[in-house]
Formats: C-alpha cells, sequence, structure tokens
C-alpha cells in the first residue's frame, strides 16, 4: 500500500510544481508586456510629458521670442546684456550698481558664457548677441510651463492641468516678459520649477534638495526672490517632522554652496569678497534708495499692478479662488504676502510681482474647469483679449529704442572710420541698449543719472540738470565743433526746445522711428535721429 501512496504523493508534487512553473511563466510573460508598454511610452516622453506637448511649448515660446520686439525697463539690458558684452569683449559701459556692487556676475555669466561660445566659433554678430541670449531665456521658460502642467496633473487631473496650462500660455503679461533677459524672468522661471519640486499636497516629485537649490539659486541671482518663498518654506518647515533634518541636511548645505558659488564669482570678477546681495537689500529695502527712480502710493499693486499684470484672467482669478480646494491655500496666502511685502517698499513696478502670476493661473484654470454654459465665451474673450495685448506691447509698444539702435548698429558697420563717428543719446538715461546692441566700438554717451548715495538734499543727476534748461547744458557742454558727436538721438518732445542749437550745429534729421502710442514727460512718441552734415569747405580742410 505505501507505494502507491508513495506514487500518488510523487504524481501530485510533479503536478503542484508544473502549475507553479506555468505561473511563474505567466507572470515572466506579464512582466515583460508591462514593461515593454513602460519603455515605449518613455520614447514617447520628454521632461516626463507627452513629447508633441513640451515640443509645442518650446516651439511656441520660441515664436514668443521673435514676437517680442520691443522695450520694457532699462534693466533686461543693463543688468544682463550689457555686463555680459563687458566680460567678454572688455569694452561697454558698467552702470553704477556694479561700481558699488550692488548687483552680483551669476546672472550676467550665464549670457557672458553664450557671448564667448559664439566669439571662439567666429558668429558673434550683432543679431546672434541679441536674439541667442533671448531663445535661451525661452527654453527656460517653456520647461517652466511643462513643469507648471505637470504638477497640475499630479496634484488634479490632466484636464485640469489643461486649463492651467492654457491659462499661462495666454496670460498676455508672461508673453510679455518670459523672453525678456530679466532678472525678474529667471526669478520666475525658476519659482515655478521649484514649485514642481515643492511637498504640495498631492505631489509626486517631492525633493527638499531640488527645490530648495532652485530657490537659493533665484535668491543669489536676485535676493527679493526669497520674499514669495517665505511662506511656502515655513509651511514646510512647520509640516516636516523631522524639523532638524530638513535645516542641517537640506536647508544649511544647499545654502552654503549656493552662497560660496555666488562669493567665488564676484570674487574673480570684482576682485575682492563680496556679498552683493545684502549690499541689494540694504540700498533696496532697508535705506529704500529705489524710490530715486519713482514712488507709488503703498495700494498702487492692489489698485494698479497686480489688476494690469493678471489683465482679463483678473475675473477668473478671483472666481477660482472660492472654488479650489483648502491645499491650495498656500498659493493663495503666497500671492497676498507678495503684495503686502512689496506695497511697503517706495518703488513699485509691474514686473516685481511677476513671479507670483503663475500661481495665479491655478485659481484661473479652476474657475475655467467650473465654468459650463459661459464656457466658450469665456475662453474666447480671454484668449483674444490676451493676445491683443501680446502682440501690441510685443511689437508696437516702445519699440523705437531699439529701432534706434538697430539703425546705429548699421551706421557704425558702414562708416569707412569707426573713431571718427560718435553718437549722443539725448533721452531719459538708459532709454537704450548700448553695446550688446550695436558690437562696435563706437564712441557713445548718455545722460547719466546714479543716485546720490552722499545724503545732498538738493541732488541733481546729469539727466535732470539738462532737462532743467536742455538750450544752456548743450552749448556748455559741446562749446565747439570738435565737441560735436555725429549723431544726436532724441524724443521728439525735445526738438523745438533745442532748435536753435540743431541748425546753428549743421544738424539735420535724417531717421524717424515710431516709439509709443503713449507719450509721457520726456518721452516722446517718436524718436528723431539729428546728423551733423559738415559744409563743403569743412570737408576739404578734413580731407588735407
Amino acid at each position: 500500500m505505501e507505494p502507491e501512496g508513495g506514487g500518488r504523493s510523487l504524481a501530485f508534487r510533479a503536478l503542484q510544481n508544473r502549475s507553479h512553473e506555468k505561473t511563474k511563466l505567466r507572470k515572466r510573460k506579464s512582466t515583460l508586456y508591462v514593461s515593454a508598454q513602460d519603455q515605449s511610452r518613455r520614447r514617447g516622453d520628454l521632461l516626463g510629458e507627452n513629447i508633441y506637448l513640451v515640443l509645442f511649448t518650446i516651439a511656441l515660446r520660441i515664436f514668443n521670442c521673435f514676437l517680442v520686439q520691443t522695450s520694457f525697463v532699462p534693466d533686461e539690458y543693463w543688468q544682463s546684456l550689457e555686463v555680459a558684452h563687458h566680460m567678454v569683449f572688455n569694452y561697454g559701459y558698467m552702470t553704477w550698481e556694479w561700481t558699488e556692487r550692488l548687483r552680483g556676475y551669476t546672472y550676467p555669466l550665464i549670457f557672458a558664457s553664450i557671448y564667448k561660445i559664439l566669439h571662439l566659433l567666429g558668429k558673434d554678430s550683432v543679431q546672434l548677441l541679441i536674439w541667442t541670449p533671448r531663445l535661451a531665456q525661452a527654453l527656460l521658460s517653456a520647461l517652466a510651463d511643462v513643469r507648471l502642467y505637470s504638477l497640475m496633473k499630479q496634484l488634479e487631473n490632466q484636464e485640469m492641468a489643461r486649463w492651467v496650462f492654457f491659462c499661462q500660455l495666454c496670460s498676455w503679461f508672461t508673453w510679455y516678459c518670459c523672453t525678456r533677459t530679466l532678472t525678474n524672468t529667471m526669478e520666475t522661471d525658476l519659482t515655478v520649477i521649484a514649485l514642481f519640486y515643492y511637498p504640495l499636497e498631492g505631489s509626486k516629485s517631492k525633493n527638499s534638495v531640488k527645490y530648495s537649490s532652485l530657490v537659493a539659486l533665484a535668491f543669489i541671482i536676485r535676493p527679493t526672490a526669497i520674499i514669495p518663498w517665505m511662506p511656502l518654506l515655513f509651511k514646510h518647515f512647520w509640516q516636516e517632522q523631522r524639523k532638524t533634518d530638513l535645516i542641517l541636511h537640506y536647508f544649511l548645505p544647499v545654502g552654503f554652496v549656493t552662497l560660496s558659488l555666488s562669493l567665488i564669482i564676484d570674487r574673480v570678477f570684482f576682485g575682492q569678497w563680496t556679498l552683493v546681495q545684502f549690499n541689494f537689500l540694504k540700498f533696496n529695502v532697508l535705506q529704500n534708495l529705489g524710490t530715486f527712480y519713482g514712488s507709488h502710493p503703498w495700494h498702487w499693486y492692489f489698485s494698479q499692478g497686480f489688476p494690469v499684470v493678471l489683465g482679463t484672467h483678473l475675473p477668473f482669478f478671483i472666481h477660482g479662488c472660492f472654488l479650489a480646494p483648502k491645499k491650495y491655500q498656500i498659493l493663495l496666502v503666497t500671492v497676498v504676502w507678495t503684495l503686502i511685502i512689496y506695497s511697503m517698499l517706495g518703488h513699485k513696478e509691474f514686473r516685481f510681482i511677476y513671479p507670483v502670476l503663475p500661481f495665479c493661473m491655478v485659481f484661473c484654470g479652476y474657475s475655467l474647469a467650473h465654468l459650463k454654459t459661459w464656457k466658450k465665451p469665456a475662453l474666447s474673450f480671454l484668449f483674444l483679449s490676451n493676445m491683443f495685448l501680446a502682440l501690441y506691447t510685443g511689437l508696437v509698444h516702445q519699440r523705437g529704442t531699439l529701432d534706434v539702435m538697430s539703425h546705429i548698429q548699421k551706421a557704425c558697420h558702414n562708416s569707412p572710420n569707426k573713431s571718427s563717428a560718435s553718437v549722443f543719446i539725448m533721452m531719459p538715461c538708459h532709454s537704450t541698449p548700448y553695446y550688446s546692441h550695436v558690437h562696435c566700438p563706437l564712441p557713445m554717451r548718455f545722460l547719466q543719472c546714479p543716485p546720490d548715495l552722499t545724503g545732498k538734499s538738493q541732488y541733481l543727476d546729469e539727466a535732470d540738470t539738462f532737462y532743467l534748461n536742455p538750450l544752456i547744458w548743450l552749448h556748455k557742454e559741446l562749446p565747439d565743433d570738435a565737441s560735436l558727436p555725429t549723431y544726436l538721438i532724441i524724443f521728439n518732445v525735445l526738438e523745438e526746445e533745442i532748435s536753435t542749437f540743431l541748425i546753428s550745429r549743421n544738424y539735420e534729421r535724417t531717421a524717424v522711428f515710431f516709439h509709443t502710442h503713449l507719450p509721457e514727460g520726456r518721452t516722446g512718441s517718436h524718436i528723431y535721429v539729428y546728423e551733423r552734415k559738415l559744409k563743403w569747405g569743412n570737408q576739404q580742410k578734413m580731407k588735407f
């Protein structure tokens, strides 16, 4: 009997083993099938998203870049491209902020690297010097757009992500700023990418090292970048169970590395150890000397700045604030906090609150997602109104200051003897870019306006002194023919006041450029280029 039982036992075990083998084989096939699916999906991905979405965003921002042909504020040239040009080509002009060491070289170094590569390749034409840095900024802005989409897809779903993405892409102010070489643009891009790694509730991409590194880099480039991040950092610290580890293992090492890098870069270019972030905050926040360049009432951001920056997104933002879940309250708190802190400073500009604009798009997306009967009209209104503003500000408003530099650049390269020609820009200081848009060692001069750092009660800079009585100033500063520049560049509002000087010195208007439909104060609607025409007798003397 035992042999039979033993045989049955062996047969049962063999049957079990076969079933196990089959099961294992099925699992193996299933695993291979799933991994093949994942691999094919990954091949169609870029930056963790559908490759067509990413390529569309990149193409749109490049298109965006070439459709912005106007000037916004002087800092987009004088705190980036002009500094980079001086670093690489050893000529140009550095504003007082660099002699006083209020700005750091970390941001201009990015563009200086681009300029150096172009120079080594022998491709440093003026057009490439103008557009290559802006294209680089456009690519970074495209990355920020994709990261905002990815974050919303993690926090909500693909449909909600699409609405937020739509709001972000059709924002007129984002279109206007995101390809400009402004520290505010870099600050905004780094803030959005850092938010992707920030530990928001529901986020699957949390990474304390990555987000804190991006925040630290934004602070190095523009110290006020810490303002919108203060509520977010406090919330992370408050919710973190291992607070000591967060400080010692993440925040302190990241802060030490980035600050050390900034100190080394500035040590190389300044020639001495300088903590520019402290100098910047001391000047603009503690001493509030930024009011030298204009001041506004405390409510300006709430009554004008924020509504203008949001544009026609404003009603959707307000609607979305009532609909968004509780987990997004931290983003709303960040927006309000930033507006309040900047309202305490006298000097106010639209671009200062640009970094919180993508936060607002989250609430605008929620509004659009919950619209039912009026959704199509709302979408059409939002798109068309923003595109009108984007195209007008990008192609029409304040374009003359760039067009006139293209004219000077052509005159420079067409001139057989560059040292004999010279340019005097008699406009509000820093109205135009400078050598980064001419790329020619042509002698140029402009009216300067450094602030008073000595505490004088009745201080007037060169531009203020000039505009008090332009005619007297010109006769005093340009007393003889030897001191007269070849080209004078002025706004049309100044022409009548100095017409006698122009006639007596043989200047003729040779070019006119439209600038703006909204002239204000010293800024006119058109820019005039006057060229000095020598009389025949003088020309003969110069030849001999």
